[in-house]
């Protein structure tokens, strides 16, 4: 049974820090093989791509968010992160994990970041 499991959400100010954590397990293929993402969801509005990293490292970031947040990954330890700097307001979300090589998608429960003004 594959899990994908955030961590490392909380309660911050406006212009602190946060860093996520995604921890998988029980995955179909190797987990370098498979590109991670992480995306967010604020209240009423759809969700989001906020970062992507491939297999072999590239990243991807969203416009909101680039030279905020910094993506990457842990082949050894099957983990991505997401440290996310000066952060703001509307960064506010649900911020979940996904992963996906062809046609396995899979999405983790989410993890809850408040940013205070």
């Amino acid at each position: 049974q594959v899990q994908l499991v955030e961590s490392g959400g909380g309660l911050v100010q406006a212009g602190g820090s946060l860093r996520l954590s995604c921890a998988a397990s029980g995955m179909t293929f190797s987990f370098n093989i498979y590109s991670m993402c992480w995306y967010r969801q604020a209240p009423g509005k759809q969700r989001d791509l906020v970062a992507r990293i491939s297999s072999s490292g590239r990243t991807n970031y969203a416009d909101s968010v680039k030279g905020r947040f910094t993506i990457s990954r842990d082949d050894g330890k099957n983990t991505i992160y997401l440290q996310m700097n000066n952060l703001k307001p509307e960064d506010t979300a649900v911020y979940y994990c996904h992963a996906g090589y062809a046609m396995y998608n899979y999405w983790g429960q989410g993890t809850q970041v408040t940013v205070s003004s």
